[in-house]
């Protein structure tokens, strides 16, 4: 018997987890004419662009191809939220591919908060039409499951403890670690696959390490005002974090020593510009104070996702609670170490040590602590899938015509560097040359479960491939396309597998995927 307690909520399709593909998928489904439900952890809708505090991290052509249109929208979108609402100098304005921070790792460095009014903008529309429900602060708690067809998802309020029960025709499963996925008994996969079940060249050599996955990273933002003293409260566990080195690494993590990902080799950084080393306040800073009216920002913001703020000393998926807890604890410990480490013994060039007038924008990420909402989440549950796309597919070592795969089901694109974190494991980086990909539709299939879709990085990938699959315009392309696949499902009366395994309702379904502005093959361009 139903537990009467719990409201319940009905709609077309339910989306869990309001993240970059969520909002993508939300998008698709509610423009397609359905009721949609999404759900969110946190106060942000947004994933790695809000909540996550990331900005996007993107391939060299992004600004004359290789997105959804909805996808650029959203980047045009942020670039005039900042045209029309900041005091930019009459250079910035004028510039056609406006950065507001400069940064170097993104043509459009931001902050989150511009993020999330742009999203909120694009979603605007079904929200207010009532097609576009969204429920802030629930989590995932339960699912009910008739065969191989879910029937309705239980979700907890994180603050309240309020339950409610969401039932639909399809589920979208966009939350950041894949967390329909074990509550709905669908086939799923975690961590390292081994080489003898992939074949991937830089898969695991013996046994799968399914405990092992990228680490994950509780970001901030940060400014700097010279002659002052911002410097915070010493971490609980600042003195673990100050000598801790791991066997892989050239120095401690709290030092100005790193690696190139992609050859091993040590490297030297710098916080600041101006000397020979690479400076990571510019790295990934989201507001350039030159952009703007002299003294309207009082500094250039920095949002620190730094080598050094890597958490890999364990796994946040398919452990007890009590032990999800205590490492995302000593991952935020581990980012608040190194800001003070920062603020108070980091060497300068001048032979001082320390930069008390580094600020924590506790603002610019909307947190109390100053940390952001959520963790940067690099790698997912994935789901087993009818199609798992492989090293070999995407490789540029495995591709001697110098083409990726052609996926003949293809619902996207994406390119990016097979770029692997260093991981629980305690293996190093993974950063190899891929080519520009497709997103294969059978990589958004189960094998088995009939109604539920994955709208994020829990597609059919593995550990290796999910390095490029894993970033911004890729996950918005996911979660679109998802949200299409689905509407279609309902309009059809099919399931997902009949419309990749039927070549007119493919060809229908892409067809329709192009007409929204979802580029399915890439011109003749090279490797990354």
């Amino acid at each position: 018997m139903a537990d009467m307690s719990i409201k319940p909520y009905t709609a077309d399709i339910v989306i869990l987890g309001g993240g970059t593909g969520g909002c993508a998928a939300a998008l698709a489904a509610a423009k397609s004419g359905k009721t949609v439900i999404m759900t969110e952890e946190t106060d942000w809708i947004g994933g790695q662009l809000t909540s996550q505090a990331v900005p996007p991290d993107e391939h060299r052509w992004i600004e004359q191809f290789g997105c959804t249109r909805t996808y650029r929208q959203f980047r045009d979108g942020v670039r005039n939220y900042y045209r029309r609402h900041f005091p930019l100098t009459e250079e910035a304005r004028s510039r056609l591919h406006l950065n507001p921070g400069n940064g170097g790792v993104s043509r459009l460095c931001h902050e989150p908060r511009a993020a999330l009014a742009v999203l909120q903008e694009m979603l605007a529309p079904y929200i207010h039409s009532g097609r576009l429900r969204i429920l802030y602060r629930y989590r995932v708690k339960a699912a009910s499951v008739d065969g191989d067809d879910v029937r309705s998802v239980t979700v907890k309020h994180t603050q309240t403890g309020e339950e409610l029960l969401l039932t639909a025709a399809y589920f979208l499963d966009a939350t950041e670690c894949g967390d329909v996925l074990p509550l709905a008994g669908a086939e799923y996969v975690t961590g390292a696959e081994s080489f003898s079940q992939t074949g991937e060249p830089h898969a695991v050599k013996g046994e799968a390490l399914p405990q092992d996955m990228q680490g994950l990273t509780y970001c901030f933002a940060m400014d700097y005002i010279e002659g002052e003293d911002h410097t915070i409260e010493r971490p609980e566990r600042y003195d673990f974090w100050r000598a801790y080195q791991a066997d892989f690494w050239p120095d401690r993590l709290l030092s100005w020593t790193g690696v190139r990902p992609h050859t091993l080799e040590p490297v030297q950084y710098e916080l600041f510009e101006g000397t020979e080393h690479y400076s990571l306040f510019y790295y990934r800073r989201i507001i350039d104070a030159g952009n703007f009216e002299q003294g309207f920002y009082p500094s250039s913001i920095t949002l620190v996702n730094w080598p050094q703020n890597d958490y890999w000393l364990g796994s946040v998926i398919d452990v007890p609670e009590s032990v999800r807890e205590r490492h995302l604890w000593d991952a935020k410990q581990l980012s608040l170490s190194l800001l003070y480490w920062l603020q108070t013994e980091a060497p300068r060039p001048d032979g001082g040590r320390g930069y008390p007038g580094l600020r924590l924008r506790k603002d610019i990420v909307g947190t109390d602590d100053g940390l952001a909402m959520y963790p940067y989440i690099r790698e997912s549950r994935r789901i087993k899938a009818e199609f798992t796309v492989l090293e070999q597919h995407v490789g540029a070592a495995c591709r001697e015509d110098g083409k990726a795969e052609h996926f003949y089901d293809s619902v996207g694109i994406g390119c990016y560097r097979i770029d692997l974190h260093p991981s629980t494991g305690n293996r190093h980086y993974i950063d190899i040359s891929s080519l520009p990909f497709q997103i294969p539709l059978g990589s958004l299939i189960p094998v088995r479960m009939n109604n539920l879709l994955p709208a994020c990085k829990n597609l059919g990938v593995t550990h290796i491939t999910n390095g490029c699959y894993r970033l911004h315009p890729v996950e918005w392309n996911i979660g679109e396309a998802a949200g299409f696949l689905a509407s279609r499902c309902i309009d059809r009366q099919l399931k997902p597998r009949d419309i990749r395994n039927r070549q007119a309702e493919l060809q229908d379904f892409q067809r329709m995927l192009t007409s929204f502005g979802i580029e399915l093959e890439w011109p003749a361009i090279h490797a990354v």
